[in-house]
C-alpha cells in the first residue's frame, strides 16, 4: 500500500507543471533536493526504477530527495531553473543544452550489468518494409523521439545530412515525435511509422521481453556512443553537497543495500562522468549546424 501511494504521489507532481516548486521543503520544514527525470520510458517506469535509488541516496546524504518526472525531454532544461531543481538524471543531448544554457555540472552516470555505460542510437525498419537504406525511406513515414534526444532526433538528422538530405519536412511523407524510444520502436513495430531512431539500452530491453522486436525489426544503422543517463547537479549547488551525492554513487557497489538496489536498478556500479565525453554530441550538432546555445527544442 505504502509503494502504491508513493508512486501515486510523484506521479500527481509529475502531471502538474509547477507544483514541485511549492515542495522545496518537506511537511517538516527540512529543505529536500528535487531531482528530475527524463521520459526515457513510460513514466510509472521511471518512477519503478528510480524511487528505491534516491530514497537510497536521501540516506546516505541525509537530505530528502524529491523526483519530479517530466512529460518530454526538453521540459528538463526549461523546468530546470523554473522549478528550482536541483540535479537531473540528464540524456547526452539535454545535458549538452543544459551545460551550455544553464552552466549544469555532470556527476556520474550508471555502468549497466554487462559493463556498458554508454548507449547509441538506432535506425529501425520493419524487415518486411522493402527499406534497406536512404532512397528508400523517400516518402516514408518517420517516428523521431524527441527534439532534445541526440539518439531520437540529433543523430537521424547527422545521418540523414551525410546522405544529402538537408530538409527531412519534406522528404518523408510524415514526420513525428513518438515521445519516448520506447513508443518510437512499437510504433515501427505496429506499422504506425515506417522507420524508428530509438536508443539501442531501451531497444534491447524491449526485445528481451517482446520477441517480436528482433524478430519483425531490423536496424539499418547505428550511432557513436554517448554517455548513458547521468546526474547533473546546478552549478551553484554546495560544493560539499555534491560531492557527497557523488561519493554516495560511486560507493554504492561497496554497499550491500547499494548493490541490490544496483541490480534492480540494471547497473553494476555507478562511474564519474566528465565534460569531454559529449564530444559525439557536440560534432553532430555541429554537422547540422545546430547552435546548442540558440537551439529550440519545442517539438513541433
Amino acid at each position: 500500500m505504502v509503494k502504491v501511494y508513493l508512486l501515486a504521489l510523484v506521479l500527481w507532481l509529475a502531471l502538474l507543471p509547477g507544483l514541485a516548486q511549492s515542495q522545496e521543503r518537506t511537511d517538516t520544514g527540512e529543505k529536500a533536493l528535487l531531482i528530475g527525470l527524463i521520459p526515457e520510458q513510460n513514466i510509472f517506469k521511471q518512477i519503478d526504477r528510480y524511487t528505491p535509488l534516491a530514497e537510497y541516496l536521501a540516506k546516505k546524504v541525509g537530505v530528502k530527495i524529491r523526483l519530479k518526472v517530466l512529460t518530454r525531454y526538453g521540459n528538463i532544461v526549461d523546468n530546470f531553473a523554473s522549478s528550482g531543481m536541483d540535479g537531473a538524471f540528464f540524456g547526452s543531448f539535454t545535458y549538452a543544452l543544459a551545460h551550455m544554457k544553464l552552466g549544469v555540472e555532470v556527476l556520474a552516470r550508471p555502468e549497466a550489468l554487462d559493463g556498458s555505460s554508454t548507449y547509441h542510437g538506432l535506425i529501425i525498419v520493419r524487415k518486411d518494409s522493402g527499406i534497406r537504406n536512404v532512397k528508400s525511406m523517400k516518402g516514408k513515414r518517420m517516428a523521431f523521439v524527441d527534439k532534445a534526444t541526440t539518439a531520437g532526433f540529433l543523430f537521424p538528422l547527422a545521418f540523414l545530412k551525410r546522405h544529402g538530405i538537408a530538409d527531412y519536412k519534406t522528404y518523408f511523407k510524415e514526420a513525428y515525435f513518438a515521445g519516448t524510444h520506447e513508443a518510437a520502436t512499437y510504433d515501427v513495430l505496429d506499422r504506425k511509422a515506417d522507420i524508428g531512431a530509438p536508443k539501442n539500452t531501451i531497444f534491447e530491453r524491449l526485445a528481451q521481453a517482446d520477441t517480436r522486436i528482433s524478430r519483425e525489426l531490423v536496424v539499418l544503422e547505428k550511432s557513436a556512443d554517448v554517455p548513458e543517463n547521468a546526474l547533473g547537479a546546478r552549478r551553484d549547488l554546495d560544493t560539499a553537497l555534491k560531492k557527497a551525492l557523488l561519493d554516495a554513487l560511486l560507493g554504492m557497489s561497496e554497499d550491500r543495500e547499494g548493490r541490490t538496489i544496483l541490480l534492480n536498478f540494471g547497473a553494476r556500479r555507478f562511474i564519474l562522468t566528465t565534460e569531454k565525453e559529449y564530444s559525439p554530441v557536440v560534432q553532430y550538432a555541429r554537422e547540422i549546424n545546430l547552435d546548442l546555445a540558440k537551439y529550440d527544442y519545442t517539438n513541433e
